[in-house]
């Protein structure tokens, strides 16, 4: 606006007067005007930014840190700098104003984001906005966004939980091939890209001047398998509002508490997180199966394996689940449980307290299975109706129960899990029948 003014009472005083003043005051703000649109125009051109990040996965609670490269390519100072970090990723940082930003200079600061929502953020896109030293214009760059964060879910520590017994030792050998190396050979074969180097059979290779990899067939210890429950309607949620926490609580490496918000379905998808990290650190073999809502009603299943590319393909799958699926849990049980060894574990995890859940744990028994049911408290969640009867059924049935309320400490309640379970019920749940040994 004084820059308006400057050109137009100088115009005017040219055209009514006629004196020396007005053609000051129109030739300087003509001045400024070219002056100060050409120094934005290209000091904005010549800056560069880059964004980069030591790791491209990450749990909700971590800090995630970027690092934000700026360049002034130009010989001309930039009186002010705003960088705005335009992703989606929640609470994001990173958006900064430098000032007095001079040529051929080069500038890094670090961001420190943390992290409370799962699922895929792209990191960017970045603008870089400029402007002359008046504050006359201002020029905008936008550079896209080249990386992706996946958000991993929360991880809690498990000490220790009903530990699948598997078949009694020296039982048969399970006549099915095995993606691991185990004690049981089972014969040789071509090498296939993607095989493991330390599956090759040196000897055999050399006689027949090919590469030969070994086989194995799973041995009789019992897989884990764990079945979400994502129908939609099961899992209750309290309101909550996300807040954010200062940058300051987060200098010097120090990591604040995080506490999952009231939804039940939340802290379904970190107990299922935290077992399958639990399992596999314990060298078992962990399967994974639940549904989501697509172009129509789709399986997940994951296969049982003992590996970490095993955990990151669970994680990664419950980074993006949500509870929408039209599949009950005892649909999941009856289509997948002709699928699983006898004598593994089925841990169920469900807010869902109709009869279906114990059609679903006798479903299982039937099958030689041995059902464990990780029942989140609906009521606590916000729900209209308690667990208690569904609590007293499934321990009539001997099938052991863990049940989680709101705002419990999953490390503390999951871990102390096995010395709430009376001593006959755990013994009677770990003892095979004769049925499971054949």
């Amino acid at each position: 606006m004084l820059l308006a003014a400057l050109i137009l009472i100088g115009l005017i005083g040219i055209i009514f007067n006629g004196s020396a003043i007005y053609s000051r005051f129109f030739y300087l703000g003509l001045f400024l005007v070219i002056g100060s649109s050409l120094w934005t125009y290209w000091i904005g051109r010549s800056f560069q930014l880059n964004r980069s990040s030591r790791v491209q996965r990450a749990n909700v609670g971590d800090i995630f840190e970027e690092n934000y490269d700026l360049v002034n390519h130009s010989r001309l100072m930039a009186p002010w700098v705003e960088v705005i970090n335009a992703t989606n990723l929640p609470f994001a940082s990173g958006s900064r104003i430098l000032t007095a930003f001079v040529g051929k200079q080069k500038r890094q600061y670090n961001a420190r984001t943390w992290l409370t929502k799962r699922g895929a953020f792209t990191l960017g896109p970045t603008r870089v906005s400029v402007g002359d030293p008046f504050g006359f214009f201002r020029y905008e760059k936008e550079f896209p966004a080249r990386q992706t964060l996946v958000v991993l879910p929360m991880l809690f520590e498990v000490s220790s939980f009903v530990f699948p017994p598997g078949l009694l030792p020296g039982g048969q050998v399970i006549r099915r091939k095995s993606a691991d190396i185990t004690p049981h050979a089972a014969g040789v074969r071509e090498y296939v890209h993607g095989d493991a180097i330390k599956r090759i059979h040196w000897p055999s290779s050399l006689r027949r001047n090919r590469l030969i990899v070994k086989e194995f067939e799973q041995d009789p210890q019992a897989e884990v398998w764990l079945f979400l429950d994502a129908q939609k309607g099961v899992y209750p949620t309290q309101p909550h509002e996300q807040t954010s926490i200062p940058v300051e609580a987060m200098l010097f490496g120090r990591k604040p508490k995080f506490t999952l918000p009231p939804a039940a379905f939340e802290y379904a998808i970190s107990i299922a997180a935290s077992l399958t990290h639990y399992f596999l650190s314990q060298r078992r073999a962990v399967g994974f199966v639940s549904a989501a809502q697509g172009a129509g009603e789709n399986y997940i299943v994951h296969p049982a394996e003992r590996s970490e590319r095993q955990e990151v393909k669970i994680l990664e799958t419950l980074a993006f689940m949500e509870a929408n699926s039209a599949l009950s849990l005892l649909a999941l049980t009856s289509a997948q449980a002709s699928q699983i060894p006898q004598g593994s574990s089925i841990v169920l995890i469900t807010s869902n307290i109709k009869p279906e859940l114990l059609f679903a744990v006798e479903e299982l028994r039937k099958r030689y299975l041995r059902p464990i049911v990780v029942l989140l408290e609906p009521a606590s969640f916000g729900g209209a109706q308690t667990a208690d009867q569904t609590l007293i059924a499934l321990r009539e049935r001997r099938a052991p129960v863990c049940l989680v309320n709101c705002n419990a400490e999953l490390s503390q309640v999951l871990s102390h899990f096995v010395s709430d379970l009376a001593p006959r019920d755990l013994k009677k749940w770990q003892t095979p029948t004769s049925s499971q040994l054949i």
